[in-house]
């Protein structure tokens, strides 16, 4: 098994424990800096008319979709 470790980043979605703790033990600077990163991608760049509440929605069905249940 390999172990990935990832970067703490904004989130549209309800980050776990970990998560939570891994974004608030950054200072205010990297907090915005990674926020910076993410909104500088190409697709943040693509413009929408959904709303905030569509994205989210949206973003939530992709991960339900793609979750395989506990066995």
């Amino acid at each position: 098994m390999t172990e990935t470790t990832t970067r703490p980043a904004p989130s549209a979605l309800p980050p776990t424990e970990a998560e939570r703790a891994a974004w608030e033990a950054l200072s205010r600077d990297d907090q915005l800096a990674r926020t910076r990163e993410a909104l500088q991608t190409p697709d943040a760049a693509r413009a929408s008319n959904a709303t905030m509440a569509e994205v989210l929605n949206a973003a939530r069905q992709r991960v339900a979709s793609n979750s395989r249940p506990i066995p």
